[in-house]
């Protein structure tokens, strides 16, 4: 059985599908903790807003950036945010990246739809 993934605050079927959900142990610029993250989503069931940062500051040495730009997801129902939409997906080219360093934000990158796990109601379908 198939896991039915809805919005928690209203209960609308999200259309989400395993078949495009990324494993647990994928490893994701942004981190991944608490959330479920899919390669695609029906586009039909969300709102999505813009939402540029800028960041003034370096959490570590190695940080590689100040600016965040992600997508906010919205449940289309009832408006309640349930996540992001991140471009640190997987290379969308077979390049070594810049001077042969790895994949970097300079190689294009599909998007990654990333869940709050809190936002979600996952049940089972019967």
């Amino acid at each position: 059985m198939a896991p039915l993934y809805s919005c928690r605050e209203c209960g609308t079927d999200l259309n989400l599908r395993t078949t495009h959900l990324f494993p647990p142990d994928f490893y994701f610029e942004a981190g991944n903790k608490g959330t479920l993250s899919f390669a695609m989503v029906d586009e039909t069931k969300f709102k999505f807003e813009k939402e540029d940062k800028f960041m003034p500051f370096f959490e570590t040495l190695d940080y590689w950036g100040i600016q965040r730009n992600r997508t906010k997801i919205k449940c289309n129902c009832c408006g309640k945010l349930v996540g992001h939409i991140y471009d640190d997906g997987p290379p969308l080219t077979n390049s070594p990246g810049q001077w042969h360093f790895g994949p970097s934000q300079v190689i294009p990158r599909a998007p990654r739809y990333r869940f709050k796990t809190k936002a979600l109601k996952i049940t089972t379908e019967t």
